[in-house]
């Protein structure tokens, strides 16, 4: 399970771990050094269809 916090508006995600061989596959295609970058932005757009939370 991953850690994850927020902090000062930051989310801070430590040790995730996400098996999808389809993700794997899309990532692989960039320069490791993209890694990163691809996948906060991953995560900030997925998060953003989760508009209202729990409430919806």
């Amino acid at each position: 399970m991953a850690d994850v916090q927020i902090d000062d508006g930051i989310i801070k995600i430590l040790n995730l771990e996400v098996q999808d061989p389809n993700a794997v596959a899309v990532l692989a295609e960039y320069p490791q050094a993209r890694w990163a970058e691809i996948t906060r932005k991953a995560i900030k757009i997925g998060l953003g269809y989760l508009k209202g939370g729990e409430r919806a």
